[in-house]
């Protein structure tokens, strides 16, 4: 009688703990926060409105208003590794994505790091968040390798539509340079066509809406839009363009010294703090020819337009989940994957021709438009990345400091935040913000940024903190306020620079003459950096640019070297059978 007393009092017992901790956990549960991560491709630091930029971006500036905006991002050169740091928290030659495999010297393929295809033990953010219940979806630009395994189904996302590229037509389902045969797409995996009337941002979010829309059983969300916009080829509608046909004829030093006026007025540098310097060899706009002008003004005009019809839809994405009532516990990140994108390959040798056999041209009064290919070049790209130097594919700071916002719930209204954030940093700071612990695999790299997103501390890096980074022989290391700088040709030379970005954040006067012990320890960080991650030495005379050309060539070969050989063979047989012909011509008598 008493023992069943007893065992009457402890399922009592379990079932009043049970009544009051069910809301708790169900609470719990409910506060998750969704996520949404939105990645711009080639999007300088003051592309935004928010930042300063002529594009119109009312929907990224809504949510930098809403949250922090910070001004000492960094992020890598390059897209592919930046997006795999992005994802992982995992420095590139760990991840295994140590740089693009359109700059790959043979000499690296298949190294330690070097796969380009990400590791097995590192966790992307979305796989760590599946497994504490999220659900995980992804739509647009993926780069990060289509073999098997390589796809996001197999790094935690349940539903994805991803292109598999470094880029591609914004219009049609068709490659945008020599390097592919076509526009590799895959919706869970699988391959996929395009509809017919796709334009890419609006297709991107399109397809994650239909997502989040298929699934809405109360579990929270981690949604990766990435976006082709502002990559080459640059293409917008005609009525995104027409804002900005006059916004660009002064040319590109006019925009460049605006844009560094801007950048003191704003904080974004101190005041006073000088101009990056031009590089060398670039055109100057008073030399050049009037059709020519208004050729290179209208093509800054479509990457202004392709920015503004990207913030549309963005701002379509914000109102589904305003609608559906999601999005007052919705964390948004909104940044890019490097500065802006200095390549104009229409000026290189035979890529006129390819236009043609593709169906791209450069008519004035359609750029953007559909079979148009546009790119900003070298130029536009410096202005662009004003006020600091040179663009994508370097380590200055004008191929890594790009936008980095972060709203929603638990994270302070702060307009500038000056600590140092790293590419590294977001997926720890999303996985902290979710509650969720390491899930195994490797160690992130990165750390949480959740103390600044609040307001309770200033900084998560001290200044003694050594951060590195590099991608294809272009390196960096930060301490403080100090870089150590090292770019390859043709806008380096190789060799170690010094700079004190709280002064110089144009990287104008080295330091490393007035400063060289400074330099050594920074060096010896740098080189216990690259030792311990498995940086490889670049080799003999490398460089990214002509190594672009010669997996160019070895990739047409791949793709049509039956067609190359069979009109090679097809021009010996013709030459053999004309020159029996004039042999037997000579024999005839006269």
């Amino acid at each position: 009688m008493r023992l069943s007393r007893l065992r009457r009092w402890l399922w009592a017992g379990l079932a009043a703990i049970a009544a009051t901790c069910a809301p708790a956990r169900a609470q719990s549960e409910a506060v998750r926060p969704n996520f949404v991560l939105i990645l711009v491709d080639d999007a300088a630091l003051m592309d935004f409105g928010a930042y300063g930029g002529e594009a119109r971006t009312p929907n990224i500036d809504r949510l930098a208003g809403a949250g922090t905006l910070f001004t000492h991002y960094r992020t890598s050169p390059l897209c592919a590794p930046s997006r795999a740091m992005l994802l992982t928290g995992i420095d590139n030659h760990r991840n295994g994505v140590a740089t693009i495999p359109e700059v790959l010297p043979p000499q690296h393929a298949g190294k330690p790091g070097y796969a380009l295809r990400l590791a097995p033990d590192a966790i992307t953010v979305a796989e760590q968040l599946r497994r504490a219940g999220y659900r995980t979806y992804m739509t647009g630009k993926w780069h990060l390798g289509s073999g098997k395994g390589d796809l996001p189904p197999s790094h935690g996302f349940e539903r994805s539509f991803a292109l598999d590229a470094s880029g591609a037509d914004n219009w049609e389902q068709k490659p945008y340079i020599p390097y592919y045969d076509t526009a590799p797409w895959f919706e869970d995996g699988k391959p996929a066509t395009l509809p017919a009337d796709f334009y890419s941002s609006e297709f991107i979010v399109d397809r994650m809406i239909a997502y989040l829309d298929a699934d809405r059983e109360g579990d929270p969300f981690f949604a990766y839009v990435a976006f082709q916009a502002i990559h080459i080829p640059v293409q917008a509608p005609r009525a995104y363009t027409a804002h900005y046909e006059k916004v660009y004829d002064r040319g590109w030093d006019s925009v460049r010294e605006t844009r560094w006026k801007r950048a003191q007025a704003m904080g974004l540098i101190p005041r006073g703090a000088p101009l990056a310097a031009r590089p060398p060899g670039l055109r100057q706009w008073e030399t050049l020819a009037e059709p020519e002008r208004r050729l290179l003004a209208k093509s800054m005009a479509v990457s202004a337009g392709m920015i503004e019809a990207m913030d549309h839809h963005v701002g379509r994405l914000i109102a589904y989940l305003e609608k559906s009532g999601r999005l007052a516990n919705t964390v948004f990140v909104v940044t890019s994957d490097n500065g802006p994108e200095p390549n104009e390959p229409v000026s290189q040798r035979g890529f006129p021709l390819w236009m043609r056999l593709n169906g791209y041209d450069q008519d004035l009064d359609r750029l953007g438009e559909k079979g148009s290919f546009v790119s900003i070049g070298p130029e536009w790209a410096v202005a662009a990345a004003a006020p600091h130097s040179l663009f994508k594919f370097y380590a200055s700071e004008g191929g890594l400091r790009v936008p980095f916002i972060m709203s929603g719930p638990g994270i302070a209204v702060q307009p500038r935040v000056s600590a140092a954030a790293f590419v590294t940093d977001v997926a720890p700071t999303l996985l902290d913000i979710a509650g969720v612990g390491g899930g195994g695999g490797m160690a992130m790299t990165g750390r949480s940024l959740r103390p600044v997103l609040s307001g309770a501390a200033d900084a998560i890096y001290p200044p003694d903190t050594p951060i590195g980074m590099e991608v294809a022989g272009n390196a960096a290391l930060y301490r403080g306020d100090y870089k150590l700088l090292r770019n390859l040709p043709p806008h380096g030379d190789g060799t170690w620079k010094l700079y004190d970005l709280s002064r110089d954040p144009g990287e104008t006067r080295d330091l490393s003459a007035a400063d060289p012990a400074r330099v050594r320890s920074m060096l010896a960080d740098y080189r216990a950096y690259a030792k311990t991650m498995g940086v490889l030495d670049s080799p003999e005379g490398y460089d990214p640019f002509r190594q672009i050309t010669l997996n160019t060539r070895i990739k047409i070969l791949k793709h049509h070297g039956w067609a190359l050989g069979g009109a090679l063979l097809s021009l010996v047989a013709i030459l053999a059978v004309a020159g029996r012909l004039y042999i037997k011509r000579k024999r005839r008598p006269a």
